[in-house]
Order: C-alpha cells, then structure tokens, then sequence
C-alpha cells in the first residue's frame, strides 16, 4: 500500500530531507529518552545507597484496598536502590481473620535494608470483637512515641549518605513508613494534631508516608506533599469474602 508521502506500509518515514531517521532505523527512536534508554533493566546487588530526591510526605487514605501495599511497594523499591527503609505499623496486632503469620513480614525479611516492627494491639478498635479498647490507645500511643524516636534518629543522621542496611532504625532510615497512623489518628488513639507535628519535624531529606483511615486527613492539607485517595468502587469484602492469604496478609 502506498501512502501520500509514497512510503511503503511498516517503512520508517523519511526525515525533513529525504534521509531515513538514524534513531529510527536502529529502532531506538522515542525509546532513547526515556529513563535506561530503552534497555531492559537487569536486576544489580543491593549495595548501600543515598537517594537522590527523598523528603516528601505522603498519605494515603480511602475506603479502597492498596493503601498499605502502596506503601510497602515504595518501601521494596527504595530497599532495591539500598536505601534504608522501616515501617513501623499501627492497629495491626492481629485478628482472627488472618494467620500470624504475614507474606510481607517474610518478604521484608529477605529485603536487605528493609526492616519493620508491629505496635498493634490484637483485634480491632471498636468493633467489640473480646479486645479492650484502653490496650489498643496505650499500644496506639506506644508506637506514636516510638515514631517520634525514629523521625528523631533520622534527624541525627546524614540521610543525603548511605547508611548500613542492618543499622538499627533509630540511627536514621531514608524512608519510614507509619501504615495506619492516619487511621488511629481517625478513631482519636493519636491526636491529629500531632501527626502534624511529627510530619513538620521530620528532616529534610527523610521520605515519610503516612497510611489509614477510611476518612479524608484534611488535617495535612498543606502539610502532606502527596495525598492520594484510594478509592473503593468494589470490594469482595462487601460479599463476605474474609481476608485471603497472599493478598491481604
């Protein structure tokens, strides 16, 4: 088939003079300015590594499912570059709807750099499920004051330089993950106000995401550099579907 400028169908078109493109006809073309040059990416040994762009706030809030697994992907993806991660999880003590055994407790483990503690209090605040409500504020207060030493250890230490992937996460993390905290700030166990103070106290460069809560933070207008609404359209839940192994836990 020919076409107005007289090139066959699937033949590279012609430049301004009359010349074959030199980028298309290696078969680069757009692909050489994008991020790699059109390579395939190879997977490298994780060696310690400063990141070059840390600093934002984020949060992520919504009725949708993803909020958490956001976050954890970030947190993998930092790890892979050998930047020092920590998650440090909120409400998340257990129920009966899960095992105690989690998959992205296993997976972190094998991350270098990635690390992760669990301050939950068994069962779910308010839902009368046999767990007392004042054990779920003092664990929700614990990890608030824990979250507060681990901004602190970040501010201490030089976050635009690598730091050792099996250092303590009170000596200073590139990105520190708080899963939940805008949800036990949500059901009054932190008070917003605080989550602001943490957020606003944080250094420079450290990468700080924030997760939970079913209700909009409009206490981080402002504040939050990022804020991202994981909205639910449908969810296996509404039917009765309980938690399942290798998506929710």
């Amino acid at each position: 088939m020919t076409t107005n400028d007289d090139t066959t169908d699937g033949e590279v078109s012609n430049g301004e003079n009359g010349e074959r493109d030199e980028a298309d006809e290696t078969g680069a073309g757009d692909r050489s300015r994008t991020p790699g040059g059109g390579e395939a990416p190879e997977p490298e040994p994780i060696e310690p590594a400063a990141p070059e762009e840390f600093g934002l706030v984020q949060a992520w809030w919504g009725g949708g499912k993803g909020k958490t697994t956001a976050a954890m992907g970030m947190g993998f993806r930092a790890a892979g570059h050998g930047h020092r991660v920590h998650m440090l999880q909120f409400m998340k003590g257990g129920a009966d709807s899960v095992e105690g055994v989690r998959g992205e407790y296993n997976a972190i483990a094998a991350v270098p750099g990635f690390s992760y503690e669990n301050a939950g209090h068994y069962g779910w605040h308010g839902l009368l499920d046999g767990s007392a409500d004042d054990e779920h504020e003092a664990k929700a207060a614990a990890a608030f004051e824990r979250a507060e030493a681990l901004v602190a250890g970040a501010a201490e230490a030089d976050l635009t330089e690598p730091l050792p992937l099996d250092g303590e996460p009170e000596e200073g993390v590139h990105m520190l993950i708080l899963d939940e905290l805008l949800y036990a700030a949500d059901r009054g166990l932190v008070a917003p106000d605080d989550v602001v103070a943490l957020a606003e106290s944080k250094p420079e460069d450290l990468e700080l995401i924030l997760t939970g809560s079913h209700a909009e933070p409009e206490y981080l207008d402002g504040v939050a550099d990022l804020i991202t609404n994981v909205r639910k359209v449908a969810h296996p839940f509404d039917d009765g579907q309980r938690a399942r192994r290798g998506t929710e836990y």
